[in-house]
């Protein structure tokens, strides 16, 4: 488990789609789906906190520039992780396929895209709500994906080249995986000892992956970038349409 938090929390610092490791180990190690859930939520905690406070530290991220996306985001992942305890993931499980394949076709075809910073489409406070509340429920109650769909969203409406998304997408990471472990635990989802030792993992994970980004820049995120994209919508199109 320590393993695989490391592997999660690596890949996830450089272009998300990490639950795409973590969570289907603790499904196959025999944890019911709800349990896993969470106890996926507190190990990536870890991880996305990490990535975040690395990110913020580099100069990549400006804080006094999140909050109210951090708040947001907060909401909608505790409603989402709510809502999920008592339901199943039900439309999302065939929406967020297609979506995903909106985000790789679409990088495909604009091969420079996300290379250099551009126009920006919409103010961060109207940016922060929509998506905050969106994103963050969706985070919250389902996940696969949140991270890439994060930065596709700060890209096109807000300008920012990749490695400036990549920071604040693992930001709202950090602020939706808190918000919704906090609900798991109340919900008593979390299996403590297994996600601590994930946790750690995680957080060796997301040191490496991080420091990779803002050594090497966009020109290393966007093929991982690109892999993981391509990987998460791949297994969600597999097991929601062909199984």
């Amino acid at each position: 488990m320590a393993a695989v938090g490391f592997t999660g929390g690596l890949v996830d610092s450089i272009a998300g789609g990490g639950g795409l490791i973590t969570l289907p180990a603790l499904l196959w190690a025999g944890l019911p789906p709800h349990i896993a859930l969470g106890t996926n939520r507190f190990g990536s905690t870890f991880g996305s906190f990490t990535a975040a406070y690395r990110y913020t530290r580099g100069g990549v991220v400006k804080l006094n520039e999140q909050w109210f996306g951090v708040f947001c985001t907060g909401v909608g992942a505790a409603s989402g992780a709510l809502v999920v305890q008592s339901m199943s993931a039900g439309f999302l499980k065939y929406l967020i396929p297609f979506l995903l394949a909106a985000v790789f076709f679409y990088m495909l075809f604009r091969p420079g895209f996300g290379e250099v910073a551009t126009k920006q489409r919409i103010n961060y406070g109207l940016f922060h709500l929509i998506f905050g509340l969106t994103l963050g429920f969706y985070d919250g109650f389902f996940g696969p994906g949140a991270g890439s769909l994060w930065t596709m969203a700060i890209l096109l409406f807000l300008g920012l080249d990749l490695l400036s998304a990549t920071g604040k997408t693992k930001v709202m990471n950090f602020a939706s995986n808190f918000a919704s472990l906090i609900v798991f635990i109340i919900g008593g989802q979390v299996i403590f000892q297994i996600g601590l030792v994930m946790g750690m993992g995680q957080v060796a994970g997301a040191t490496i992956g991080s420091g990779l980004v803002m050594k090497r820049g966009v020109g290393f995120i966007k093929p991982v970038f690109m892999a993981m994209v391509f990987l998460v919508m791949a297994k969600l199109w597999y097991g929601t349409f062909f199984r």
